[in-house]
């Protein structure tokens, strides 16, 4: 039975009241260690929601490989909640699960049923990914698979709706490949998923977009989002969230904490309403629930110093703004079925995700890192965009300059908390 919860409803309320939800990335594999680490979250100081964050067992659906960790007492990267029973994971929620502090299942998978089926059972209404966003960067399965999969799970949350439930559903567009994809894209699909998520049922969701490497192109790219959702999206409870940084992470604990902080700022002036925090030890090993609480608290600190959104909604006339508009017209006009349409665009190349490997990632639209941390077209394939501009000599992409732009921020902001330190 599904207790009372409206994850997005708690957002809204934090909004109203001018706080940033901020949230972790935790997931543990013990019942024991992922109830302390929720019980953490749910007490920092900032306004928290929880996340149990899944296993790579279970994201590919490999619940046997799971079973054989759990049994033999090897560690998991994240929590198996198809393996552990019911009531174990019940347990792990009892008296911190409730309207006050929501918990979300995040997890990975493209084919999500076995995943969305044991987080209802466990009293659960709100988790994220994508037909596109969960299929194209972690796995093989065909992307029409993925969209029927995701599909059904739509409609299964969807029907939980009742008193004092509304399933909620995030869409993991925004942060495809975590870095190096012009913003266009990645917020166009996080539009198109979360279309799809309406068109299958929901009613609360919310769209994400991670922090790349220039925080000028970022605040477009938020505005370009809360435009076109807010044209789209209309009669929907929706909500933005931001990633911090998912690419290659500061090494110092300075930098790492100089690019969260800028991610708060960042949330807070733009008027996203979640922040998905990374905490200083991202580039060497899986955080502790103490690293987690300190990043949270940290977000916040940061979020409440921020200025405030001018008043009305961010701008969103911009070259991002036109590029992820005609992304979506495009794709809309294929057919009315948002599934069909997404999987039609990527067989023409009317969608086409920068270093994707994908089989079904057409592979011909390509990126760069320009000056200041831009990130632009190099070439566009067969997207909707028209050719990119290029003042200047024609950048050319090879494996060290690829290397070299993965590493950028990373060296940016280890940089700035060195230069920092080294001032009187």
């Amino acid at each position: 039975m599904l207790g009372p919860e409206s994850f997005g409803g708690f957002v809204a309320e934090a909004s109203r009241a001018g706080e940033l939800v901020v949230q972790p990335r935790m997931g543990f594999g013990t019942p024991e260690l992922m109830r302390a680490g929720l019980v953490a979250v749910k007490h920092a100081a900032a306004t928290t929601a929880g996340t149990i964050t899944l296993d790579s067992y279970t994201r590919v659906g490999d619940h046997a490989a799971a079973r054989a960790a759990l049994d033999t007492g090897a560690d998991l990267n994240g929590y198996p909640i198809v393996t552990h029973d019911t009531a174990t994971t019940r347990a792990v929620l009892r008296d911190v699960h409730d309207p006050s502090f929501p918990v979300q299942v995040r997890h990975g998978a493209a084919g999500p049923e076995d995943i969305v089926h044991a987080l209802v059972r466990a009293g659960l209404s709100a988790t994220e990914g994508g037909p596109v966003s969960y299929c194209l960067p972690y796995s093989r399965i065909p992307l029409r698979e993925s969209v029927r999969s995701w599909a059904r799970c739509c409609e299964f949350l969807a029907a939980l709706r009742g008193p004092g439930v509304e399933p909620h559903l995030e869409t993991f567009g925004g942060c495809l490949m975590g870095q190096l994809c012009p913003p266009s894209m990645l917020v166009a699909l996080s539009v198109l998923e979360g279309l799809f998520f309406r068109q299958h049922g929901l009613r609360s969701i919310s769209l994400s977009y991670a922090q790349q490497t220039s925080a000028a192109q970022d605040r477009e790219a938020l505005g370009a989002l809360d435009k076109l959702a807010g044209s789209l999206l209309s009669g929907t409870e929706w909500h933005i969230v931001l990633y911090t940084y998912m690419g290659v992470h500061p090494k110092t604990r300075g930098g790492a904490r100089l690019l969260l902080e800028q991610a708060a700022a960042l949330a807070a002036s733009t008027g996203a309403a979640r922040l998905i925090v990374k905490t200083v030890s991202e580039a060497h090993r899986i955080p502790t629930i103490a690293e987690n609480v300190e990043a949270l608290e940290a977000a916040a600190t940061a979020a409440r110093s921020a200025p405030r959104p001018e008043a009305g909604r961010p701008a969103g006339d911009t070259e991002v703004y036109a590029e992820a508009r005609a992304l979506l017209d495009r794709v809309l006009d294929l057919h009315e079925d948002v599934g069909r349409a997404v999987v039609a665009a990527f067989e023409r190349g009317f969608l086409d995700v920068p270093f994707c490997l994908h089989p079904d990632n057409p592979g011909r639209a390509t990126s760069y890192l320009g000056p200041g941390g831009r990130l632009h077209w190099l070439e566009v394939g067969s997207l909707p965009i028209g050719p990119p501009g290029r003042a200047g000599r024609r950048p050319r992409m090879t494996a060290e300059g690829l290397l070299s732009s993965l590493s950028y921020l990373a060296r940016t902001f280890d940089e700035a908390a060195r230069e920092a330190g080294s001032r009187p």
